[in-house]
């Protein structure tokens, strides 16, 4: 191989060096492309700028040197600094780096293709009309305005900042409510959430998301005038949350003390069993006394308190408790207990609560409906106890809530 001949001024130059010169840089930017696509597929983002300038200059370095030894091996020149070989070099690395960026845009495009196509469950990025007209999959991009669930408790921040823009990948073909459920249950069990309100349009567009957060502990469980405490027992075998348990003092053996003779000291329902260590539920007057003592517990031989098991079957489900004033002219107004949404549980009237209304009960404005319902229902709730758009609504009466 020989160094390319002098350039003079004035010469033109040769066909073969800009041949030389585009085929470089396709191969830099191809070279590039795969960078992008590789590193999307494997860590679920796009590729720094910095790193693809760095491997577009490398491939680029790496022919270019690679060209100059060849023509000191073959004919004994360098010709590196020949006007000729300056131009080519110039030339080579700015328009290599002029190619980095849409070389970048291309591959991690190819990248996120390949992920929807393979079955990958989220991506941080658009999914191509390609991979969703092949039939493969169906991309819905999760909303940047994450909303709370009223009556829940709101979800961490740093949760709603991961999940605003995102884009969730699930196979096609599904109806709208089961695209929901997926959508729901995808969200429940990767990000620990505990209540999902999701709305979606025919076409997979979200139109509306809220998110609460389950409760935890045993705080929310506990009915009124009830305390739990952590005591030493001696429990009895097999005996497990929700058991109904009779608290019975072990004594000391001191007979001229009173205090510490054997007998029953509280009836209680087990909550928590760790070895000897077991937390009660028992009356707000026997916590002091049972709180940190050591007892034996007998198991008695009947099904907990219904207020306890509703509190409990309560606690796992996704329904609470929603209160809605029905307003003058709403879709409420006029309508039955029947076609309010949820499952009514009261409604009051003029200070007057009656409680598990017939479902035939029509209802008026400035009613107040008390039900049990999801998050969805409870939207859909309110809304058809709102007044239409321009009316004013009939506040309903102060009285107490049931």
């Amino acid at each position: 191989m020989t160094a390319p001949p002098a350039l003079a001024v004035g010469d033109a130059v040769p066909v073969a060096s800009l041949a030389e010169v585009g085929g470089l840089v396709v191969a830099a930017a191809l070279v590039v492309a795969v960078l992008a696509a590789g590193f999307r597929w494997f860590f679920r983002q796009r590729v720094a700028f910095g790193v693809a300038l760095l491997v577009d200059a490398t491939v680029v370095t790496l022919y270019l040197n690679t060209r100059v030894a060849l023509g000191q091996a073959i004919s004994g020149a360098t010709g590196a600094l020949e006007p000729l070989a300056v131009v080519f070099n110039l030339a080579a690395f700015a328009v290599a780096g002029v190619l980095v960026v849409p070389a970048v845009r291309f591959g991690d495009r190819i990248g996120v293709q390949v992920l929807a196509a393979s079955g990958a469950r989220e991506l941080a990025s658009d999914v191509g009309d390609f991979v969703q007209a092949v039939g493969r999959a169906i991309a819905v991009d999760l909303p940047e305005d994450v909303a709370d669930i009223d009556g829940y408790d709101p979800v961490a921040d740093d949760v709603k900042r991961d999940l605003a823009g995102k884009t969730l990948v699930f196979p096609r073909r599904l109806t709208v409510e089961q695209l929901e459920d997926r959508v729901a249950a995808r969200l429940k069990d990767d990000y620990e959430v505990g209540y999902v309100d999701v709305e979606l349009d025919a076409d997979g567009t979200v139109t509306h998301l809220g998110l609460g957060r389950r409760v935890a502990g045993i705080g929310p469980t506990l009915p009124p005038g009830t305390a739990a405490v952590a005591v030493h027992a001696d429990p009895p075998n097999a005996a497990s949350t929700g058991d109904l348990v009779q608290v019975w003092a072990t004594g000391d053996g001191n007979d001229d003390d009173d205090d510490d003779a054997p007998g029953r000291v509280a009836t209680a329902e087990v909550r928590a069993v760790h070895g000897d260590d077991v937390t009660l539920a028992v009356d707000e007057a026997d916590a002091e006394v049972v709180a940190g003592g050591e007892f034996r517990l007998a198991t008695l031989p009947r099904e907990p308190g219904a207020d306890h098991e509703f509190a409990a079957v309560l606690r796992g489900a996704d329904e609470t408790m929603s209160v809605v004033d029905v307003a003058a002219g709403s879709d409420l107004d006029g309508a039955t207990v029947a076609d309010a949404p949820g499952a009514v549980v009261a409604v009051r009237s003029n200070g007057r609560v009656e409680a598990i209304p017939d479902a035939s009960r029509a209802l008026v404005a400035g009613d107040a409906v008390y039900a049990l319902a999801s998050p969805e229902a409870a939207r859909r709730l309110e809304a058809a106890g709102a007044a239409p758009p321009g009316a004013d609504s009939t506040p309903a009466d102060d009285a107490d809530a049931p």
